[in-house]
C-alpha cells in the first residue's frame, strides 16, 4: 500500500481529481461553471457526494447510473486516491473526485450546475455548540442552495438518530420540501430505490453488521 506522501503525488497525476484550497480562493476554480465540458465531456446531470471518503458511493452510483456524472467531495487526500485510482482502474469516466472542504462548495461550482447532493454518513457533531458543523445546518444547505439546480435534491443518509430528526426539525423550520423520510431504511425502502440498500459505505456495513437501523431523507430546498 502506498503511503500518504505517494498517494498525495499520485492525486496530482490522476485526471479525475481536482482540488481547491484556502490560498486559492482568490482565484477563480478553473471547472466552476465547466465541469460538463472539462471533466466530463457531456451534459448528464451532476450529483455531488459531500464527505465521500473512500469514495464508495460515488463510484456505486456511477456504476449504477452511467447517464450521471459523480463528483466525491473530501478534505482527506489520502482517502480520495482510493476512489479514484479504482475509477480509472474501472474506466469509469463518469467520475471526478474533488479535494476541498465542504464549506468551499459555493468557489467550485457555478449556479445550477449540480443536479443532486449526498451526504451519506457525516459526523453528526452531537455537541450543541457544534450544530454550525452539522451538513445540513441551514448555513451549509444555503451553500447548497447557490450551486443546485431548482428541484434539485438533497439526500442524507445517516446511522445517528440524533443527525436524522435534526435534519427533520431544519427541513421543516425553513419550510424545505421533505420527499421522503424513514428511520429504517432496510425496512422501508420503496421499491422502485433499491440503490438505496443495494451500495453499503464502509462504515454503513459496519452499522448494519452492529444491527444499527440506518436512516433517510430526500428534501428540496425552497
Amino acid at each position: 500500500m502506498p503511503s500518504k506522501l505517494e498517494k498525495f503525488a499520485d492525486l496530482k497525476t490522476f485526471s479525475n481529481c481536482f482540488d481547491l484550497f484556502f490560498k486559492d480562493l482568490d482565484t477563480l476554480f478553473v471547472n466552476k461553471g465547466n465541469w460538463h465540458a472539462k471533466a466530463f465531456k457531456n451534459n448528464n446531470p451532476i450529483v455531488l457526494e459531500l464527505g465521500c471518503g473512500k469514495g464508495e458511493y460515488t463510484i456505486g452510483l456511477a456504476e449504477k447510473t452511467p447517464t450521471k456524472n459523480f463528483i466525491g467531495v473530501d478534505i482527506k487526500g489520502n482517502r480520495i486516491w482510493s476512489g479514484a485510482k479504482q475509477a480509472i482502474e474501472n474506466k469509469l469516466s463518469n467520475v471526478a473526485f474533488l479535494r476541498t472542504k465542504i464549506d468551499f462548495t459555493d468557489y467550485c461550482f457555478a449556479e445550477n450546475e449540480v443536479s443532486e447532493i449526498w451526504i451519506t454518513f457525516p459526523d453528526p457533531q452531537p455537541q450543541k455548540a457544534r450544530a454550525r458543523q452539522r451538513l445540513t445546518n441551514p448555513i451549509f444547505l444555503n451553500r447548497y442552495k447557490t450551486i443546485l439546480k431548482p428541484g434539485g435534491l438533497v439526500h442524507l443518509k445517516t446511522d445517528s438518530t440524533s443527525m436524522y430528526e435534526y435534519t427533520l426539525e431544519v427541513i421543516k423550520e425553513n419550510n424545505h420540501a421533505l420527499l421522503f423520510s424513514t428511520d429504517n431504511l432496510y425496512q422501508n425502502c420503496p421499491a422502485d430505490r433499491q440503490e438505496l440498500i443495494a451500495i453499503k459505505t464502509h462504515y454503513e456495513k459496519l452499522f448494519t453488521d452492529k444491527g444499527e437501523d440506518i436512516k433517510y431523507c430526500c428534501f428540496q430546498l425552497n
